[in-house]
């Protein structure tokens, strides 16, 4: 389990960056119907990685890692811990916006797609890649005791 672990953490970590990527990529003023679906489906993606990153990342906090009096020691660790609640925070908004896309679709309804509502939901797309690209740096950074 000591192995396993962070394994599961690493490739949940690499699963989140990548279905926000994927978002990122087809998410456009011109979107498609189909393209919609997609971006419901790495939505979901995107939302069950986090729940892994989450789940293991406790794990490892309580149970396989360093310890909870060491990582509580640090505030390097409550920074971390605070991004990623954030994170989740700024998912939520973009989650909401595709699924009603999808639901007005599954209606036989035209979704509501502006290009001023598709620029938001990318600036959302793209603090959260930013905020996943500084945690695991924090990561590494409290691992070596900075």
């Amino acid at each position: 389990m000591h192995i396993l672990i962070p394994y599961l953490h690493y490739i949940g970590i690499m699963a989140l960056m990548g279905s926000l990527i994927s978002e990122h990529l087809i998410l456009k003023p011109s979107i498609k119907k189909d393209q919609i679906k997609s971006l419901a489906t790495i939505d979901l993606i995107y939302g069950l990685s986090a729940i892994i990153v989450l789940t293991t990342g406790l794990l490892r906090w309580f149970v396989y890692g360093k310890g909870y009096d060491y990582y509580m020691s640090t505030h390097l660790f409550h920074i971390k811990l605070t991004l990623f609640i954030v994170l989740g925070i700024l998912s939520i908004f973009p989650t909401i916006k595709i699924l009603k896309w999808k639901k007005q679709i599954n209606h036989g309804e035209e979704p509501d797609i502006t290009e001023k509502g598709v620029k938001k939901l990318l600036m959302f797309i793209r603090i959260e890649l930013l905020i996943i690209a500084i945690i695991p740096l924090l990561a590494v950074l409290i691992v070596r005791g900075n």
